[in-house]
């Protein structure tokens, strides 16, 4: 059970003023609650964006050019529009100057309301100057001077939605400090005072109320103090999971290498030297008696799904069962259709579970797990659901591919299953971010692409020039070519001039005809396989897409990818784009297509792209350039599965972090403390919920 003193910050957002259903749910997108109700929690930790610094008052005769100004005066006139497309202009003094605040579209009643004639009124907003003279357009503050002190001079700025209203949203969130229970402290005291941080609530309402501008922000003493609690809150569910794991027996999982002998008879490559250290590093794990818990981490088409297949051969032989859990129907499909023929090679049939399946063929799929005789299981989430029981689970492997993380590792310990472990990751991910992510397993490393794989020829090319790179992709495609032509968007937006999909789908087909095929993410499963495999089968040759095809989508023969308005990606999105390509012997291209001019950073992209296919440098080189941006794609700020710490400002308390939670469990492995019962608070505040209970479990 959760406390009760958190009830306050666990209650939903809905209890704070201004915050109805209708405006809850916008709240529970702009502060990335997952789909569901926002808490208020986490309208606390939706951290601000930015600044504007309202203290500077100028006299209205020194209007700066532009930036945010505070302005103090009479007002003179209130000027109605000239025509249907003009504003009002009210006009403010203060007996040297006037400056003008305009409005567009606005209700007469209200304005007069607002700017009373003969009113002295303070104003704030952004200034821009128009025909020469100075204007502050739809201001963010209008008062009067007697109720001035009610505008913050320093006020934070929030990433918002469209529909939701700034003030709306500043308002919940100070009406949320307001419900901010006392809390015990869970951090040392001494490492409190070497850093000089703030407590909890302090630093909270420091950064939703900051004091300076030199003291805003991540990098700021409460900004720190906040991240270093999330990373203690990571690391001390990590050290508990893994102390679970670790405690727990597991079965010594030993094998002949029988199976195995059979599978790289099959396999038409020779296996890398780094793919035999991984399945080394697995089998001395699974023949061990505690549980194994690893990372194999490899980049795009370096062989982990045929690591996976040997390790599962191995607990197969030995007895056990194996299963593949991938994120989607379409992973999962992808993944047993290379599985499947190996597998047989072996004398092994494996079955495939996913939402998709037929009522009658999925109760019998269900009993072949029950009773033992399906010994390779792959499929989605649903294979530990309810309803699904395995005879003898022995190793669980899990296609992270972006989205299957600590939570969810949590989970499935504290239910009880007790397999050995295995994720693997598609994204190479720099080291600060799998300390962070990962930092309960060992980890093993795929740095090689498979023999007879050759390099991807990589190019940057104007889009001006698109009419040429469709005549050589013609002359490609009658050689017997096959390619990718990615696209951001599916459809025509207002917001934006990017070709859509289905727009280049009619260009491209009114050249090539039914050779080209379109797959988006509103495509139903079937509409999107039945397209696939067209593609595999070469009746289509070109096929269109969104970036539904970033992971999992393998066709050899493949060799030529377009990555249309490339700088509008993540280099690490860019590099699995280009991944789809390069997976056979012939060799393949991968032709990036801009919109010029590039800015530095989109320039710097494109280049790391065409200088190496390294995924790990890749990565270094994204988390540079994007700082905050989320390499594991899961959010768009902070690190993995983090709201507040982000990796370029707080990458060194993680070390830290990690020692504060190994010492509050060295102190106290039995969790009797006072400390303990804080520590408790701290996991519950930042969702670890699942280590709580296995705290509990001892």
């Amino acid at each position: 059970m959760r406390p009760s003193r958190l009830d306050p910050l666990f209650a939903p957002a809905t209890v704070l003023p201004g915050v109805g259903p209708r405006v809850g749910a916008l709240v529970a997108r702009v502060v990335g609650s997952d789909g569901e109700e926002a808490l208020v929690r986490d309208v606390l930790f939706h951290l601000p964006s930015g600044l504007v610094d309202r203290r500077h008052r100028p006299p209205l005769y020194e209007m700066p050019p532009s930036g945010p100004v505070t302005v103090e005066g009479m007002v003179e006139r209130i000027e109605k529009p000239r025509g249907a497309d003009s504003p009002w202009r009210i006009v403010l003094s203060d007996g040297n100057a006037t400056i003008q605040i305009v409005y567009f579209k606005a209700q007469p009643d209200w304005l007069k309301k607002l700017f009373p004639l003969g009113k002295r009124l303070v104003v704030s907003g952004d200034v821009e100057w128009f025909d020469m003279r100075p204007q502050i357009r739809h201001p963010d503050y209008v008062l009067p001077v007697e109720r001035a002190e009610e505008m913050p001079a320093l006020e934070p700025v929030y990433r918002m939605t469209a529909g939701l209203s700034p003030k709306v949203l500043r308002r919940a969130i100070m009406a949320g400090l307001e419900r901010l229970p006392e809390l015990p402290e869970w951090l040392s005291s001494d490492l409190l005072a070497q850093r000089g941080w703030p407590a909890f609530t302090t630093a909270l309402n420091d950064v939703h109320r900051p004091a300076s501008p030199q003291s805003f922000g991540p990098s700021g003493l409460a900004w720190q103090r906040l991240a270093f609690d999330e990373l203690v809150a990571s690391q001390l569910a990590l050290a508990i999971v893994r102390g679970s794991v670790s405690r727990g027996r597991g079965t010594a999982w030993k094998a002949a290498g029988k199976l195995r002998e059979k599978i790289e008879a099959a396999l038409p490559f020779e296996l890398t030297v780094s793919q035999r250290q991984a399945l080394a590093e697995i089998a001395g794990d699974l023949a061990g008696e505690r549980r194994m818990l690893r990372l194999l981490q490899g980049d795009v088409g370096s062989g982990k799904t045929i690591v996976a297949l040997i390790a599962m051969a191995g607990v197969v032989e030995a007895g056990g069962q194996a299963a593949l859990m991938a994120p989607t129907e379409l992973l999962a499909r992808q993944h047993f259709a290379t599985i499947a023929p190996l597998a047989e090679a072996a004398g092994i049939v494996p079955v495939l579970l996913t939402g998709g399946d037929r009522a009658a063929g999925r109760g019998e799929t269900l009993a072949r797990i029950a009773d033992g005789t399906a010994k390779i299981v792959v499929g989605t989430h649903a294979l530990f659901q309810a309803g699904v029981e395995f005879h003898r689970l022995g190793l669980a492997v899990v296609d992270e591919q972006h989205r299957f993380g600590v939570h969810q590792r949590l989970a499935l310990s504290s239910k009880g299953m007790a397999p050995d472990t295995l994720v693997m990751t598609a994204t190479p991910i720099p080291r600060t971010l799998v300390l962070s992510y990962f930092g309960d397993m060992e980890i093993s490393r795929l740095t090689e692409k498979p023999a007879g794989r050759q390099s991807i020829d990589t190019r940057a090319s104007p889009l001006g020039r698109i009419d040429e790179v469709i005549a050589h992709l013609g002359k490609a495609i009658d050689a017997g070519g096959k390619a990718y032509w990615v696209c951001p968007l599916v459809g025509e937006s207002e917001k934006t001039d990017l070709a859509a999909a289905e727009e280049r789908f009619a260009d491209l087909s009114a050249r090539f005809g039914a050779r080209v095929g379109l797959v988006h993410g509103r495509m139903k499963p079937a509409e999107k396989d039945a397209v696939m495999e067209k593609f595999r089968a070469g009746d289509v040759v070109i096929l269109v897409s969104t970036t539904v095809i970033e992971v999992g989508v393998d066709v050899p023969d493949a060799t030529i990818i377009v990555i249309e308005h490339a700088e509008r990606f993540g280099l690490a999105q860019l590099h699995q784009l280009r991944g789809r390509v390069g997976r056979g012997k012939d060799r393949s291209s991968c032709l990036l297509l801009y919109r010029a001019p590039l800015g530095e950073t989109a320039k710097a992209r494109l280049e790391i792209m065409r200088q190496t296919e390294d995924g790990f440098r890749i990565a270094e080189e994204d988390l540079r350039l994007r700082g905050e941006g989320d390499l594991l794609g899961t959010r768009q700020s902070g690190m993995p599965g983090f709201r507040i710490a982000l990796p370029e400002v707080h990458g060194e308390l993680l070390e830290v972090a990690r020692d504060e939670a190994k010492l509050a469990l060295t102190r106290d492995p039995d969790f009797k403390s006072e400390r303990a019962e804080a520590l408790r608070l701290l996991l519950y505040l930042f969702g670890r919920d699942e280590a709580v209970r296995l705290m509990r479990a001892g």
